[in-house]
């Protein structure tokens, strides 16, 4: 009889592909995979439809329950008192005030049997946790991003950072496994609670990818960026920036949703520069087709921040989507990107947020019709040689199937 694993995520299935691939991956290892997701957006329900009816796991949709809100409240309140009489929160409680609903993912998971836990984002690793107690079964643990490091620095964000940081530290160091999605938020994990997580780079499977490179269009430079929510710590002003400055002829595409009026926050500026005909925003599309809307592009854009402190350390799916379909990358110069920067070679190019006239250069040097054939190919080498699913999932499957030995171990040698 097949192992059974349980992956636990507060998102819907369309706003979190690494559940999907890590689901995907362990189901062809063999295992019996159980999704518990979030039915938390309406906008995304359709997508979420798609992809659980085109796949041979079990989904369970939880429904955000109307208390999360006055939970939260309510042990905003308790954490906060507690603080303030020099107590600790206990990790249910911290969590619960992150308006997470860790009530109602608890619930479907401790109804769930299996044999592993994963846990995604901190309101998943309360409900793994209890789920594991009941059944007797293991926890593991994806940190997509450094949870404790995504605070800003306001004050409200510091108490919030501080909750995160207490469910971590509650759940962490028992985890069977754990895995994160760059080198230096693993090394941050590794410092702050003594894991030692294995990396698997938000790469996406090669059949996602385009059957051929597209031909690139130098003079011209047709630049890309897409996120579920256009955002204004992004870096994308200061590509419009360079974009005033540059000889060549630069567009950039701007995909996701305007909700927040970002994006018309952009829009504006550009206008301002004298390039608001050259700078376009587009609809969010589904996850499964943004390999392929990127390969219509020249360059795709990172232009990380240093926001926080997760954001220095990240790296992104973005870039990995623009590698597999073939498209070079103009990369900002956090610390997680630069240290990537010389594995992709000819494919990436580091840049300065701050220095608008020296990205313009860089945009400049990419237009010339070599520089971008150069560096199109490296891109589309690296996609199907390195930069993949395929690859990338193996140290998945073996960190889950090392977590089972050594708790096959561990009950030898209990029993003997």
């Amino acid at each position: 009889m097949p192992r059974s694993v349980c992956i636990v995520s507060p998102g819907n299935l369309a706003s979190n592909p690494r559940v999907v691939k890590e689901a995907d991956a362990l189901h062809g290892a063999g295992y019996d995979i159980t999704a518990i997701v979030c039915d938390y957006s309406e906008a995304l329900r359709s997508e979420d439809d798609a992809i659980a009816a085109s796949r041979p796991w079990k989904v369970v949709r939880v429904k955000r329950s109307l208390q999360e809100a006055i939970t939260a409240r309510a042990a905003t309140m308790l954490a906060k008192s507690l603080l303030s009489m020099g107590l600790s929160v206990p990790a249910n409680v911290a969590a619960c005030s992150a308006r997470a609903p860790v009530m109602a993912l608890t619930r479907a998971t401790r109804q769930t049997h299996a044999d592993l836990y994963i846990a995604h984002y901190i309101a998943a690793l309360p409900a793994a946790a209890a789920a594991a107690r009941q059944h007797g079964a293991l926890v593991g643990f994806d940190a997509e991003d450094f949870h404790s490091g995504e605070g800003t620095g306001t004050p409200g964000e510091v108490f919030r950072m501080r909750m995160v940081e207490t469910v971590e530290r509650a759940f962490l160091p028992s985890c069977a496994y754990t895995t994160a999605a760059s080198p230096l938020i693993g090394e941050a994990y590794a410092r702050r609670y003594g894991v030692s997580p294995s990396i698997v780079l938000n790469v996406f499977p090669l059949s996602m990818a385009p059957s051929h490179p597209t031909p690139r269009k130098a003079p011209n430079l047709r630049a890309y960026w897409f996120s579920q929510t256009i955002g204004l710590d992004r870096g994308l002003q200061a590509f419009i920036e360079a974009m005033a400055r540059t000889r060549a002829t630069v567009t950039l595409d701007i995909r996701g949703s305007n909700r927040w009026g970002h994006g018309d926050a952009l829009l504006a500026l550009a206008g301002k520069l004298g390039v608001g005909d050259r700078v376009k925003l587009l609809p969010m599309a589904p996850p499964g087709e943004m390999v392929r809307l990127a390969a219509q592009y020249d360059i795709g854009l990172s232009p990380e921040t240093d926001v926080s402190e997760n954001r220095r350390i990240c790296l992104t799916n973005k870039i990995f989507t623009y590698l597999l379909a073939g498209v070079p990358v103009v990369m900002s110069d956090t610390p997680a990107q630069s240290r990537l920067a010389p594995d992709l070679g000819a494919a990436a190019r580091l840049c300065s947020l701050a220095d608008p006239s020296g990205l313009a250069a860089i945009l400049d040097e990419l237009a010339s019709s070599s520089a971008l054939a150069e560096a199109a190919a490296e891109a589309w080498r690296l996609g199907r040689e390195r930069y993949n699913w395929e690859k990338e999932q193996a140290i998945l499957l073996t960190s889950v199937a090392s977590a089972f030995d050594g708790a096959g171990r561990s009950s030898r040698r209990a029993a003997a």
